[in-house]
C-alpha cells in the first residue's frame, strides 16, 4: 500500500510541475481591443449644486491656480481616463 501512495504522489508532482512549466509559455492574455475604452478628452462641467450625485460620491478633485474640477469616480469607472485643462495646466486624471 505504501508504495502505491508514494506512486500517486510522484505522479500527482510530475502532473504537476508539467502544468506549471506549460503556463509560463502562455502568452499574456487581452480581454478588450487596444484602445478599447475611450479616454474623455472634452468634458462638461456642472456647478456642485446641479451635479447628480449624492452628497458622498467618490470623486477626484484637482485644483490649480484657483480653479476646480471635480471627476466622478462612477464615470471614471468606464472611461478610466480624463485629458483636461485646469487653470491653464494641461492634466490627465486616472482611475
Amino acid at each position: 500500500m505504501k508504495n502505491y501512495i508514494l506512486i500517486l504522489t510522484l505522479l500527482l508532482g510530475a502532473s504537476l510541475s508539467a502544468t506549471a512549466a506549460e503556463d509560463d509559455k502562455d502568452p499574456i492574455r487581452t480581454l478588450l481591443p487596444f484602445d478599447a475604452i475611450p479616454a474623455i478628452t472634452k468634458p462638461q462641467f456642472v456647478p456642485a449644486a446641479k451635479a447628480k450625485l449624492d452628497a458622498d460620491a467618490p470623486v477626484i478633485g484637482v485644483t490649480f491656480n484657483g480653479e476646480s474640477h471635480a471627476y466622478s469616480l462612477y464615470l471614471l469607472n468606464g472611461h478610466e481616463i480624463v485629458n483636461d485643462v485646469v487653470g491653464g495646466n494641461k492634466i490627465a486624471t486616472t482611475w
